[in-house]
């Protein structure tokens, strides 16, 4: 069985809720094995024969959306390259000085096209920060998040779908799945 974490992307906010008791019978009675959550947000471990991280992303999605009733696009990523993610994360200077309140990072189900990741590097709004590689973008901000101009919503826009998460969590995830 490969093993896989899935984030789950806007799932118990704005009246798409999940509860993760039922969603990890969803995923047991489906066939995945050893079906572990992580908080209210849609961070999920999961053991299946199937290796591809897509294929594995576009079966979640189907059932999902079967079950529950709207779409959730789903980011699938290897317990190695969680781990990976967390570690690199952990190693970049920072480029706000000392000034970071909260740090996040955003994972996309493709890698970033290369003019977006240009665009998004050159990010230069007082208080944020964004460094963009592969599969993934890391951000710094000076300041609560709603108060930033950086969002999930903006990063998507010409690139695929993304799902954030605060570095605290990723390295949690990292330490407990990675």
């Amino acid at each position: 069985m490969a093993r896989h974490v899935v984030l789950l992307r806007a799932v118990n906010v704005g009246g798409r809720w999940v509860k993760m008791q039922r969603l990890r019978e969803v995923l047991t009675s489906a066939g995945f094995d050893d079906v572990q959550t992580h908080i209210q947000s849609g961070n999920v471990f999961l053991g299946s024969p199937m290796r591809s991280a897509q294929k594995v992303g576009a079966a979640l999605e189907q059932l999902l959306e079967a079950e529950f009733g709207f779409a959730i696009p789903c980011v699938v990523r290897s317990p190695a390259q969680l781990r990976q993610v967390a570690e690199y994360a952990e190693g970049l200077p920072d480029p706000l000085e000392g000034g970071t309140l909260r740090r996040y990072v955003t994972f996309l189900q493709e890698p970033l096209p290369a003019d977006r990741a240009a665009v998004l590097s050159e990010w230069d709004v007082p208080g944020e920060r964004l460094h963009p590689v592969g599969s993934e973008i890391h951000w710094w901000l000076a300041k609560p998040a709603h108060e930033a101009k950086i969002s999930n919503a903006v990063l998507e826009r010409g690139g695929p779908v993304a799902t954030t998460r605060d570095l605290k969590v990723v390295r949690t995830l990292a330490d407990k799945w990675g």
